[in-house]
C-alpha cells in the first residue's frame, strides 16, 4: 500500500474515524485505525461494540470560486496510489499525522506491514497489523433512505441527548428514543427527573415506527457534523441505524426494549405561566446555584411575587444563602412557590436557542414545561423537588 496524500485532508478523517475508537476493548485491533487505499480514494475505519465510522477522502475535490466569473477548479489531494490495507495503531499515527512539519505526507507499507511516514524531512516508522484481524464492517444497501438536513438533526440531538439517563439500571432510558411519523421525525429523551422533546419536519411521507440510539452514539455523531448545510441520510436496519453523508459513515447499534410512553407524563392545562428573558434567567440561576445544596441535587426556590417580578433563592446551610429578584416579561396566574434542580434548568435552557421562554407550572409539586414562543418544535419538562 502506498499514498502520498495533502496532510489537512488525512488530518479530519482521521480527527471523525478517532471518535469511534477506545484502547478499552476486547478486540485489541480495534484499538487500531484500518486505512484502506483504492484507485481513487482513501478509506479511513473506526470501530468498537457501539459505533463504526468510515471517512472517505477522494482522490480529488471540486473547489467552488468565490468569483461567479470564475470557473470550478479541481484539487488534487491523492497521488502515487499504491492499493492496500493496513491496521496502524492509535493514538501513535494520529499523533504523528497532527505534527508532521509539510503539507504533504507519503505513507509507504512494506513487508511484514511496517509502515514508513514520511514528510518533509521528518521519517517516521510504525508497525501495522493485518485487516484480515480486523472485524468486517458491514455497510448495508442505502435503498429506503430518510433525508434530513444537518443542521436540524444537530439542534434535535443538542436539545434532547443532555437529558438521557446516565445510570445503566434502565438502559432503555440512557438511549434517544426516535419516533417516525408522516412528514414528522420526534426525539425524546428522559431520565424519569426530566424530559427534552424536539420535533423535526421532514419532506417524506414516513411510515410510522420508533427506535432507540444510545445517548453516547448521538453524542459522537453530533461531533463529525462538519457543514450543516449538506443533507444527511439515514437507513433504520432490524438492530442498527446508518447515518451517512458523501463524505462519512456512521454505524450505530440500537438498544433493545420498550421506551416507556412519555406522553402522559406532560401536563394539559397550566396554573401560572411565567415569560422571561432566556439569557437573564440563565445568569440568576447560574448565581444562585453558587449556594445550592450540591447534596441535595443543587436546589433553587422561585417565587412568583407582585409587578412581574419573580425570586430566585438558594441556601446551603453550611455556607449561607442567597436571595435575587429577576423582573419577567409577564407572570399569569395563580401564586407559586416552588422548588427545582437548578443543574437540571440550567441544562435545559442552555440548549434553547430563543431569546424568550415561556414555563407553564400547574401546581408546586407536579411537573413544570419549558417552551419558547418563537420555535413551536421544542418541549422541556422538570419534575420539581420536595423541599421541608
Amino acid at each position: 500500500m502506498k499514498l502520498t496524500i495533502q496532510k489537512k485532508y488525512l488530518l479530519q478523517s482521521i480527527q471523525t474515524v478517532s471518535n469511534a475508537i477506545s484502547s478499552k476493548t476486547v478486540h485489541p485491533i480495534l484499538a487500531g485505525m484500518k486505512i484502506e487505499v483504492k484507485q481513487a480514494s482513501a478509506l479511513l475505519t473506526g470501530s468498537n461494540s457501539n459505533i463504526t465510522i468510515q471517512s472517505l477522502i477522494p482522490e480529488t475535490k471540486t473547489i467552488e470560486s468565490e468569483d461567479e466569473n470564475e470557473e470550478a477548479i479541481e484539487e488534487k489531494i491523492i497521488s502515487d496510489i499504491e492499493p492496500g490495507a493496513i491496521v496502524l495503531p492509535v493514538p501513535h499515527f494520529s499523533e504523528i499525522i497532527k505534527k508532521l512539519p509539510e503539507e504533504i505526507v507519503e505513507i509507504n507499507v512494506e513487508e511484514n506491514f511496517k509502515t514508513v511516514i514520511k514528510s518533509g524531512k521528518a521519517v517516521f516508522t510504525l508497525y501495522g497489523q493485518s485487516v484480515e484481524e480486523y472485524p468486517h464492517v458491514d455497510i448495508p444497501n442505502q435503498e429506503e433512505t430518510i433525508e434530513f438536513r444537518a443542521k436540524d438533526l444537530k439542534t434535535s440531538i443538542r436539545q434532547t441527548v443532555f437529558a438521557v439517563s446516565q445510570m445503566e439500571t434502565r438502559p432503555i432510558l440512557t438511549g434517544v428514543h426516535i419516533a417516525l411519523k408522516p412528514n414528522q421525525i420526534t426525539f425524546t429523551a428522559t431520565d424519569s427527573h426530566r424530559l427534552a422533546l424536539r420535533t423535526m419536519e421532514v419532506d417524506e411521507n414516513l411510515e410510522e415506527m420508533s427506535l432507540v440510539i444510545p445517548g453516547s452514539s448521538l453524542q459522537e455523531l453530533n461531533k463529525i457534523i462538519d457543514n450543516q448545510d449538506e443533507p444527511i441520510k439515514m437507513v433504520i436496519l432490524s438492530n442498527q441505524v446508518l447515518f451517512y453523508t458523501d463524505e462519512f459513515y456512521f454505524l450505530s447499534r440500537l438498544l433493545s426494549g420498550n421506551y416507556p410512553d412519555t406522553s402522559r407524563l406532560i401536563p394539559s392545562d397550566s396554573q401560572t405561566t411565567l415569560s422571561v428573558h432566556t439569557k437573564e434567567l440563565i445568569r440568576t440561576i447560574e448565581r444562585a446555584a453558587l449556594l445550592s445544596n450540591r447534596d441535595q441535587n443543587n436546589v433553587i426556590r422561585l417565587d412568583t411575587m407582585d409587578n412581574h417580578y419573580i425570586e430566585i433563592t438558594s441556601n446551603s446551610p453550611e455556607i449561607g444563602n442567597v436571595k435575587e429578584q429577576l423582573s419577567a416579561i409577564s407572570v399569569e396566574g395563580e401564586d407559586l412557590k416552588i422548588s427545582f434542580s437548578s443543574k437540571y434548568l440550567l441544562e435545559t435552557l442552555r440548549t434553547i436557542d430563543a431569546e424568550t421562554v415561556q414555563i407553564n407550572f400547574t401546581g408546586a409539586m407536579r411537573p413544570f414545561i419549558i417552551k419558547t414562543p418563537e420555535d413551536n418544535h421544542i418541549l422541556q419538562l422538570i419534575l420539581p423537588v420536595r423541599t421541608f
